[in-house]
């Protein structure tokens, strides 16, 4: 049983670690350090594609911090507004409520003015009565005809009496 591929033979031996070596120096010269190179390169790559990531996670982080800030703000303002609103809202109502006040006060001192008025009117309406009917009646009982001075003299010393009773 002598089989060629069991049996060593130092020539084949020598020339396969020969070719080996050879082909191992071809492959580190020309295949290992490319290889090595895009290996690095992709690996680089990588790293940096990594650092963009945590930058770009960063920045999120950061933008959502300022649109949280810019959210609490603008609800702080939104406050703000809505309580100056109701404070403007507040004070319109109690102008308005001043003004009606003013108003009301003012046609009741009109009305009382008025009333005044009609008041004294009547009363001069009354005296004016009761000075022809005191000269009726005067006239009536003296069955005699005074001058004009003398009626008036009697009817100014009626109507202060009338007056001077009433105080």
């Amino acid at each position: 049983m002598d089989n060629p591929l069991v049996q060593p033979d130092p020539g084949l031996f020598i020339w396969t670690i020969a070719t080996f070596l050879v082909l191992l120096f071809l492959l580190q010269r020309f295949a290992w350090k490319p290889l090595l190179q895009a290996l690095e390169n992709r690996q680089e790559m990588i790293r940096k594609s990594l650092d963009d990531a945590e930058k770009a996670k960063a920045d999120l982080e950061q933008v959502q911090e300022e649109s949280n800030r810019i959210v609490a703000k603008a609800r702080v303002d939104a406050d703000a507004i809505i309580a100056a609103s109701r404070a403007d809202a507040t004070k319109l109502q109690e102008k308005l409520r001043a003004k009606a006040r003013a108003e009301a006060e003012g046609i009741v001192k009109n009305a009382e003015r008025q009333i005044e008025r009609e008041r004294d009117r009547s009363l001069a309406q009354i005296r004016k009565e009761a000075v022809d009917l005191s000269l009726g009646i005067a006239s009536k009982l003296i069955q005699r005809n005074l001058a004009r001075e003398d009626n008036e003299a009697l009817i100014e010393n009626t109507l202060k009496q009338i007056q001077s009773s009433r105080s």
